[in-house]
């Protein structure tokens, strides 16, 4: 609540952009908190933060946590900051019980993980786990010109650590679900076994404007006619591979848009998401056969590229069931989950075993100010952090 209050918007939100006047100084308190339970802090080229509590054998890479504390513009207190917060207070009962473990225990805050301001999204991780380069990150800008670089020099946050030159053990991240599973099964832990492969794809269809009064039916060369079955099969071919396929058509853009008009033309996204990625590409082979079906029965054409693709991640079973076996100890419900959304332990997992914990959050809404969750919850969710952690890092 305390760091909600930087960038605090009326309805109850958080807007906190990356590298903003607001978002020094919420790293600035959260760095504060850490260095007032002795951990040491390191920032990297990028911007991240790291904050190092010593182990007895300070040489074995540390098992590590974090999220990130940048907002959307219209964001909640909860996303991403949940989980730098979890793992301070990780760090804090370990101080309060004086328990000493085997390895470091590391807390992180990733730059520019929500992409609102600067694009690519998780940029920071990214960076760290050489997905694109520092230099790329750089030079991106926001809409008034500003670049990354610039910024970072302006708030005092380009480190001098190099982007990955920092060893992991282990990386584990908390997160509130951002969706309605867990709520719905009312189960209070999500033991996330990985992050759902995502296809997005721009179709055109291209049929031919004409006079929607004179023009017969059976003479039409509807493009939007068109265009709507293949939205309607995007979402079949999710129902087609559950339980967690997703479809979705999110923009749509008809020409010449005018009453009476017979559209001429129509492009929209697809969204195609799934667990593993033979699956996401079997639902994209589905959705290309029937739109090719499509434009041969309603004599238009049809093209469907590809704009973006993310690989499904699994997330390495030692800490999924470390997660889970923490919930089990602890005595709280739980169920298996994924994650339909991207999180800055995708690119962690890449480099180090990793896990994350979903908890639940009020009526699955994120991304939004009204953006809530339970007391309960979320110490329960810091609680089985602490225990996987614990796991991970041994104790003297």
């Amino acid at each position: 609540m305390e760091l909600a209050k930087i960038g605090a918007t009326p309805k109850g939100g958080v807007c906190r952009l990356t590298l903003t006047d607001l978002d020094k100084q919420g790293r600035d308190l959260v760095l504060r908190w850490a260095e007032e339970a002795g951990m040491t802090v390191t920032i990297d080229k990028i911007g991240n933060g790291f904050m190092r509590r010593a182990g007895r054998n300070n040489s074995l890479p540390p098992i590590m946590t974090g999220s990130h504390i940048d907002t959307q513009p219209t964001g909640g207190k909860f996303d991403g900051n949940y989980g730098v917060l979890a793992g301070l207070e990780v760090v804090r009962t370990l101080n309060d019980l004086c328990i000493e473990t085997e390895a470091p225990i590391e807390v992180a805050f990733w730059t520019n993980e929500e992409g609102s301001r600067f694009v690519p999204v998780m940029m920071g991780s990214g960076v760290f786990a050489k997905a694109f380069t520092l230099e790329h990150a750089y030079a991106a800008t926001d809409t008034e010109g500003k670049t990354v670089k610039g910024e970072l020099e302006r708030i005092g946050y380009i480190g001098t650590q190099e982007p990955g030159d920092h060893p992991i053990g282990a990386y584990f991240e908390t997160h509130i679900e951002q969706g309605p599973v867990l709520e719905d099964n009312n189960k209070t832990i999500g033991v996330v076994s990985g992050v759902l492969g995502i296809r997005w794809f721009d179709c055109t269809v291209t049929g031919m404007e004409a006079h929607a009064g004179p023009t017969p039916m059976a003479l039409r060369k509807d493009a939007l006619l068109a265009a709507t079955h293949i939205m309607q099969d995007v979402v079949a071919a999710a129902h087609r591979h559950p339980p967690h396929g997703r479809g979705t058509v999110g923009m749509v853009q008809v020409f010449p848009n005018s009453r009476n008009v017979i559209p001429g033309s129509v492009k929209f996204s697809i969204d195609l998401r799934n667990s593993t990625d033979v699956l996401v590409d079997k639902m994209a082979d589905e959705v290309k056969a029937f739109a090719a079906k499509v434009a041969k029965e309603h004599r238009v054409d049809v093209k469907i590229e590809l704009v973006s693709s993310y690989n499904a991640i699994a997330f390495h079973p030692d800490c999924v069931d470390a997660v889970g076996r923490a919930a089990k100890k602890l005595g709280y419900s739980n169920m298996p989950a994924v994650s339909g959304a991207g999180h800055d332990a995708v690119y962690m997992a890449k480099l180090a075993p990793a896990g994350m914990i979903f908890i639940p959050c009020k009526d699955g809404i994120s991304h939004n100010e009204i953006e809530d969750a339970k007391p309960e919850h979320i110490t329960a969710g810091c609680n089985v952090l602490l225990h996987a952690m614990l796991e991970r890092a041994g104790v003297v």
